[in-house]
């Protein structure tokens, strides 16, 4: 190791250290908050009233749900949705006959209101895709037939 390097790498590793000590760098901070309980909840509707704060919705035929009708393989099941609704602020995906069913909640700002995801899914069921959108909540249902469990199935 040449000198040069030595000293960037000391200076460098000081600079990190000083940081660390006056709190600049606090991880905590620039985390999310992660909703816990409505992850734990073991019906939809607690879980969407957790994390959404209502659990009724009405149907909507403007959300499209993209999943295989059969899934070989319940530990990896492609879930794409999207939604033609405007100003979408959050989509969240159940699984219903999940033991927990809230799989993800996507938050969105000024985005495409657009996501694609892999689910694990237990046993045969509804997938259904929750669009939070000016205060409202919107849904859309697709069975997906599982064939091996992914959830300890």
């Amino acid at each position: 190791m040449n000198r040069r390097t030595l000293l960037k790498s000391s200076l460098a590793a000081g600079a990190v250290t000083l940081a660390a000590t006056a709190g600049l760098l606090a991880p905590g901070r620039v985390l999310a908050a992660y909703p816990s309980a409505a992850f734990a909840a073991k019906d939809s509707a607690g879980a969407l009233s957790t994390a959404m704060g209502s659990p009724e919705y009405s149907l909507s035929d403007e959300i499209s749900i993209k999943a295989p009708d059969i899934a070989e393989n319940g530990s990896v099941v492609p879930v794409t949705v999207s939604s033609a609704i405007s100003g979408v602020e959050s989509i969240s995906i159940l699984s219903e006959a999940n033991a927990n069913p809230l799989v993800a909640v996507f938050a969105l700002s000024a985005a495409e209101p657009y996501i694609s995801t892999r689910i694990k899914m237990g046993k045969t069921g509804n997938v259904v895709a929750v669009v939070k959108a000016a205060g409202k909540l919107y849904a859309s249902k697709k069975e997906v037939k599982v064939t091996i469990g992914g959830c300890g199935g």
